[in-house]
């Protein structure tokens, strides 16, 4: 839905940079000979010879259109060159033309805050570098001006053929233009240096729009194409928009579109100008009523987002007609080849931009062989993102399967028919930076998640029957597949054993060294105020003997019941949190008097007795035993940490951090009358 946001008071220069046929001209500096000959780019099907996706300026003045087909295209310009795009997975690879428009985001993101729009399109505002601009360089002072800038189209002067270029130099420098006028002025020669750096450093050209707001911009970059730019000044705003069809405009191309058309008879922008804002918002409420009302005046206070990378990423395909997918089976296969693109696209963003995304969401159009519920859509869905393709497959085909029956009506067999798929995508938003601190440590469990499934599944590796309820096990392997990590505490270095046997495919993820080395001062800022050293066979990390058994002594029931809860989140493939912080921690010797610890203390308090982990170990060790101890305060633990963790163990963590009842425990011969002080009375007249 619209949003009416009002607009700033104060005048503001954005510029909207459209590339010129953006995919013709990737293709033309990857093949230099096609440059200045018809060209179109094309889907790989050979249909008809394919659609075509981009057609360059050579091939439209010969008629050529995108609507057409390869064949179509050719019969009207026979000298056409069509050039397929990059196939992979059986789809369309646009990696290619991705990573070309981040070239030029990188070069015009210089001047000023900057938001990708789309592969080849991008928002600027250059607000402060313009009045930098006119309070350096007053631009009536100016004796030369760059001809890139004098090519500019000012949309209120009217064309005198060859004078063009002085009637726009006479605007530029006049001595009586407002300010925003003046500021605009300095736009176009912040956008045209720009295009220009654009041109020399990738051999791409661009358009752009200069106005006062995104709308206004946007509208203006694709009047004058190619290589031009395009000013408006607000003096010829209700020129630009008055004659504009209604459906042209940004939000208006749907079905508030169409309902102006249908219930008010408005057609083009200048029929919304005979309503008042009181009747729009009538039909229309407040919030969409006042948004129609500023569009029709050119009005508009979209900031210009500083972002220079993409909001989500994307896989999908069309089977249209008789390529239609009928069956589970041939959607799975195409959801496979979807997820690990969209996987790939993850992990490189994660290790290119450290973001991580939140939610997975899956798209489809589908159609019945009953077509009683023909209007129906099939609905979309979505569900948190687990990284790794596998993973994200599994929720994708779990998403289908759900929006198949909600589509249907019924509960999906294996036998079902009935319906077809013509489309079918997967996507990954709520991409937010990863917060300082958290980085290495969702690394880790990553690698451990990989590590347990690589050791259910290797024959040549076994799991311990007690893992599943001590969180405390230690590892340990013999070289060669070993690394070891020094932590300090307490003023002596301690090795900490790492196995990463399985590791291996997570090279780029978990760089042995420096993941160890964040994680442990991660889980330092995360238990801040745990106070405990050991010595460096304590710290040493062991593999547990098949048969060994492993004993938990908890300060309260509350977190003894963990073992339970430790269970049924190791079904689900994850590490436990307690397995983290206790692995991370530093350790001390045994203490022989424990019981202290059957009197339960809240844990929101600083806890006084440390919960204990006793675990076997082999023989040689003190006692025959190796003790694991360690403290915290509940109170500084940073719970944008606790956020970061996957959702399994953000409960758990926050089931075991939850204050538990102080226990009903009452002394011998003990009455109500010890819980309250003698008064002054009875102290002085004893009986």
């Amino acid at each position: 839905m619209p949003v009416a946001r009002p607009e700033s008071s104060d005048s503001r220069i954005i510029a909207h940079v459209d590339m010129d046929c953006f995919y013709v001209q990737v293709e033309q500096r990857k093949q230099p000979h096609l440059r200045g000959q018809p060209t179109a780019v094309v889907q790989y099907n050979s249909w008809k010879g394919g659609g075509l996706i981009a057609v360059s300026y050579e091939a439209r003045k010969d008629g050529v259109k995108r609507s057409m087909r390869g064949d179509e295209a050719k019969k009207v310009c026979p000298q056409i060159q069509l050039v397929q795009v990059p196939v992979a997975r059986g789809k369309a690879d646009l990696s290619i033309y991705r990573n070309a428009g981040s070239e030029v985001v990188s070069i015009l993101a210089r001047k000023g805050r900057c938001e990708r729009a789309s592969i080849d399109e991008v928002y600027l505002d250059l607000t402060d570098a313009a009045e930098t601009m006119l309070k350096e360089t007053p631009l009536e002072s100016l004796e030369s001006i760059n001809e890139e800038v004098l090519k500019s189209h000012v949309l209120e002067l009217s064309s005198n053929g060859n004078d063009d270029k002085e009637l726009v130099r006479e605007w530029l420098q006049r001595r009586d233009a407002d300010h925003r006028d003046k500021l605009l002025a300095c736009g176009a020669f912040i956008v045209a240096e720009l295009r220009l750096q654009v041109l020399r450093e990738t051999e791409f050209t661009c358009s752009a729009g200069i106005a006062h707001n995104k709308m206004l911009a946007k509208l203006a970059s694709g009047m004058n194409k190619p290589a031009q730019q395009t000013i408006v000044p607000f003096a010829s705003v209700k020129g630009l928009l008055e004659p504009l069809p209604i459906k042209k405009m940004k939000q208006l191309g749907g079905k508030l579109g169409s309902s102006l058309q249908i219930d008010l008879g408005v057609n083009t922008v200048g029929d919304l100008l005979q309503f008042s804002q009181e009747k729009l918002q009538d039909f229309y409420g407040v919030n969409t009523g006042t948004w129609l009302w500023n569009v029709a005046r050119g009005i508009s206070g979209e900031e210009v987002e500083g972002r220079l990378l993409p909001k989500s990423h994307g896989s999908g395909k069309t089977f249209p007609g008789p390529r239609a997918l009928k069956t589970l089976a041939a959607v799975e296969k195409w959801l496979k080849e979807l997820c690990e693109e969209l996987s790939e696209r993850l992990q490189s963003d994660l290790e290119k931009n450290k973001r991580v995304a939140h939610t997975l969401t899956l798209h489809a159009n589908a159609y019945k062989s009953t077509d009683t519920d023909s209007y129906k859509k099939f609905p979309s869905k979505s569900c948190p993102l687990r990284y790794g393709g596998g993973k994200i497959q599994e929720d994708a085909v779990n998403l289908f399967q759900a929006g198949l029956r909600e589509y249907l009506g019924a509960y999906i067999g294996s036998q079902c028919g009935g319906w077809g798929i013509t489309g079918l995508s997967v996507s990954a938003s709520k991409i937010v930076p990863i917060p300082s601190g958290t980085c290495s440590i969702t690394r880790y469990f990553q690698c451990r998640d990989q590590f347990h499934s690589s050791s259910e599944l290797s024959d040549e590796k076994f799991i311990p029957e007690d893992d599943l309820l001590s969180p405390s096990r230690s590892e340990s392997h013999p070289a060669p597949h070993q690394t070891e990590q020094q932590t300090e505490c307490g003023g002596e270095e301690a090795p900490v054993t790492y196995d990463i046997t399985s590791f291996d495919q997570y090279e780029n993820a978990c760089k042995d060294e420096q993941a160890s080395s964040d994680i442990t001062r991660e889980v330092s800022h995360l238990l801040s105020g745990a106070e405990s050293c050991s010595t460096p066979k304590q710290n040493e990390r062991q593999l547990r003997l098949p048969g060994k058994e492993s004993k938990m002594k908890y300060p309260s029931d509350g977190i003894r019941s963990y073992g339970q809860k430790r269970k049924a989140t190791k079904e689900k493939g994850t590490s436990s949190i307690l397995r983290f912080l206790q692995s991370n921690s530093c350790s001390t010797s045994k203490q022989d008097n424990v019981s202290a610890l059957q009197e339960t203390k809240p844990l929101s308090s600083v806890v006084q007795e440390p919960l204990v982990m006793e675990s076997e170990s082999f023989p040689g060790s003190q006692n025959g035993r190796s003790t694991n101890t360690w403290s915290y305060k509940a109170d500084e633990i940073d719970q944008s940490v606790v956020d970061e963790l996957p959702p399994e163990l953000q409960e758990e963590v926050r089931t075991w951090l939850r204050p538990q009842k102080r226990a009903n425990m009452v002394k011998q011969g003990s009455s109500i009358a010890h819980y309250f002080p003698p008064s002054k009375n009875e102290q002085r007249n004893p009986k």
